[in-house]
């Protein structure tokens, strides 16, 4: 899947975070960096998403991308 991130340049190097997914943002020393920690808090946040769905009915939807 993609997701749009926004990235901004810090002091400390670089904060990102998914406005789709709230709370959702890492950081990295390189814009490089910040983009691969991201990976990792989506999968991670994903995983959390899974785990509150249980014991929910639950349905999936496809939009086109705009």
């Amino acid at each position: 899947m993609r997701y749009r991130v926004n990235i901004k340049k810090t002091e400390e190097g670089y904060s990102i975070w998914v406005p789709g997914l709230p709370g959702c943002w890492s950081q990295g020393k390189s814009e490089k960096e910040a983009l691969e920690n991201i990976k990792d808090a989506i999968e991670a946040y994903s995983e959390v998403v899974d785990k509150l769905a249980v014991g929910h009915e639950t349905r999936y939807v496809e939009v086109a991308n705009v």
